[in-house]
């Protein structure tokens, strides 16, 4: 079929593409073993990393909800592609140069994702308002920022650039760069009037809004002349690169500092994030037009590594009214966070752009070294709201404020933060005490009842919550596990193996070698594995496909895996890709070699010992007298396998 990439190719970028280079534009992986490495998951919000990649075998699988897959899978569902549009990417990241059913070098126009082409057309128009501001022009641009302290190196650093104030001067460009007028009107670059497309941006300094990869997604512009009837600043509106409760502007030239330094800082504006870069302080970022929520959460959790090992978010907000609603809100939210969240507020009201051009870049890291828990900001903002001269106000500010310091997640700081109230209210710590104490016990039967009423089982399982493995996408049931599949009455059932069953904890670590060293299989300890008899119905399952594939791709881990995965059926396919990532217990590539030759020794004792109990049993219930020559030989074979056992144990 025309447009078809070869499988080839495809098998080519995905062995070519490091895993881990793409995936930790994402995510902040740290080292889990040899080879293994560990974040937080992207596919669900967790407070403990569970999310595993081994680049060996390119897979990554996640042992709390279960996603799993390899690059090309995880750019797909992360960047919200095609498989088509997600390989074609992955190659021009590598420099690939991809073949197609068709003979030609690749689609027309037409054929291209649109995803990609809206990313070319951002990038396109980046490069334009770029060059535009250093047109005579954009004078007035020039002189914003150099009034707000900014030069030439900064606009650079951050790529801001200037909107000619012309009606088409972006939309000439982009024609005469190959784009279609239906194509533009995707990118949120233009309005529309009765004479068809205009530019959006007018007159106005501009600042690319990047996602954490790099790429360029929408706009952001600033009013810059009198007679500008539009709002003081304009950003691109909904798309599909372009979602502002999922965007962080500076998160590009941040991220690798907030999962290093572990600190992020929330500020309001474009200028306030460059001048908290300029300043030395690298982890700001800002949202665009939106309030700090649950999207953005997710982002700074993941880059954070926010399991409760440390991390600190640091909100900035305006000391006026408006930025004392900003900074609740965010209070709203800090629940979500396991990082201790803070707020750093200029008594003045001043932003960091003012801050800096007016005191410099220490005062801009002063206001943040100020910073206080934001909790705390929030109690005193909700005492400020009564009038705490009389009874009736400070009852009412302790009714309000109490179930604030109840939210405070450490326990040892939520007594100390009552006897704090207590003295901001005037009041008995006692008294205080309480109205805490019942504020924290109401908020903890609120979030234990069941979600809209619904009843449990009564044995910690919804429904379908039993022990089968072929109604799910995973393990149904307890533990580890993955997220249940629509239920098929096609698919073969699997039961989870117990895993406090030796034998098929035995076969699992075997599994676990085969899958991650392949190259271990080889002469005869591959005749050895072939012959295996696993007894645990998944394991089996397992066993026939690795024996189906051979060691064809034995030399190739990540092809290894990609074969088992299609030669298994396909509810096993979230069990293969688990064995495949789980780290092995070595830290060196010699005790990975020691650890599977050991595991290997110790599958193949087990069948012998299987074997020895069968032939055992044939020769109890054999008359020796009436065939001795078969006595005979059962003891020789018996004498032959209990050396065959003395020498994996010595060679162990």
């Amino acid at each position: 079929m025309a447009g078809l990439i070869k499988r080839e190719d495809i098998d080519e970028v995905r062995q070519r593409t490091d895993i881990k280079e793409v995936i930790d534009g994402y995510v902040t992986l740290k080292g889990a073993g040899l080879g293994s490495y560990k974040g937080l998951c992207p596919f669900h919000d967790e407070r403990s990393p569970s999310f595993t990649v081994r680049p060996q075998v390119g897979r990554y699988h996640c042992f709390g909800c279960g996603e799993d897959g390899d690059v090309i899978s995880f750019v797909q569902k992360l960047d919200h592609t095609s498989f088509h549009e997600a390989v074609e990417k992955l190659a021009h990241r590598i420099g690939f140069e991809l073949h197609y059913e068709d003979g030609g070098s690749g689609p027309n126009r037409e054929d291209i994702g649109r995803r990609q082409r809206l990313l070319d057309a951002h990038k396109i128009a980046d490069e334009y308002f770029r060059a535009q501001l250093l047109t005579p022009g954009a004078a007035e641009g020039r002189k914003f920022l150099y009034q707000r302290g900014f030069d030439r190196a900064a606009a650079e650093q951050f790529g801001v650039g200037y909107a000619p104030q012309g009606w088409d001067s972006l939309l000439k460009h982009l024609r005469g760069r190959g784009y279609t007028d239906p194509e533009l009107k995707l990118t949120g670059m233009f309005s529309e009037g009765g004479r068809g497309i205009y530019d959006r941006f007018r007159g106005r300094l501009i600042w690319p809004i990047r996602d954490i990869a790099g790429d360029t997604i929408g706009f952001g512009a600033r009013k810059l002349y009198e007679d500008d009837q539009g709002p003081k600043y304009l950003n691109t509106p909904e798309t599909a690169l372009y979602k502002k409760s999922q965007v962080l502007y500076g998160i590009d030239l941040a991220k690798r500092n907030i999962a290093k330094d572990r600190q992020l800082v929330v500020v309001e504006g474009y200028t306030d994030v460059m001048a908290c870069h300029l300043a030395g302080i690298p982890t700001a970022v800002a949202t665009c037009g939106t309030a700090f929520g649950t999207e953005h959460i997710k982002i700074a959790r993941r880059l954070l590594s926010d399991d409760g090992s440390g991390g600190e978010v640091i909100f900035t907000f305006d000391g006026d009214a408006a930025g004392q609603k900003a900074a609740l809100r965010a209070f709203e939210e800090d629940q979500r966070f396991v990082a201790q969240t803070f707020v750093a507020v200029e008594p003045s009201g001043a932003d960091p752009c003012e801050l800096r051009q007016s005191k410099g870049d220490s005062a801009v890291r002063d206001l943040i070294g100020s910073r206080r828990p934001l909790f705390e900001f929030a109690i005193r903002a909700t005492l400020r709201r009564h009038n705490l001269d009389t009874v009736e106000g400070r009852i009412a500010a302790l009714r309000e404020s109490a179930p604030v310091v109840a939210q405070i997640r450490d326990a040892g700081i939520r007594p100390a933060y009552a006897r704090e109230l207590a003295g901001w209210l005037g009041m008995p710590v006692e008294e205080v005490s309480r109205a805490v104490g019942s504020a924290t016990k109401r908020a903890a039967q609120a979030a234990s009842a069941p979600p809209g009423g619904g009843q449990g089982n009564g044995n910690g399982q919804g429904q379908g919550g039993g022990q089968g493995y072929g109604s799910g996408r995973g393990f149904a049931g307890p533990g580890p596990g993955v997220a249940p599949l629509p239920p098929s009455a096609v698919l073969p059932s699997f039961n989870r193996p117990d895993p406090r069953d030796p034998v098929a904890a035995m076969e699992r670590q075997a599994l676990e070698v085969a899958l991650q060293e392949p190259g271990m299989l080889e002469g005869e300890t591959w005749q050895r594995f072939s012959e295996a008899r696993f007894s645990t119905p998944a394991y089996l399952a397992i066993h026939e496909a690795i024996r189906a594939a051979g060691l064809a791709f034995a030399g190739d881990p990540v092809r290894w895996v990609e074969q088992l995965l299609h030669e298994v059926p396909e509810p096993l396919r979230p069990l293969v890709s688990e064995l495949s990532v789980v780290p092995l217990p070595a830290s060196t590539p010699e005790g990975v070699q020691r650890y599977c030759k050991d595991i290997l020794a110790r599958l193949f004792e087990l069948q012998i010992t299987r074997v020895k109990a069968e032939k055992m049993g044939q020769l109890q219930r054999l008359d020796a007298s009436a065939d001795p020559e078969e006595f005979q030989r059962l003891n020789r074979e018996l004498m032959q396998l209990e050396m065959q056992r003395r020498s994996l144990r010595a060679d162990a």
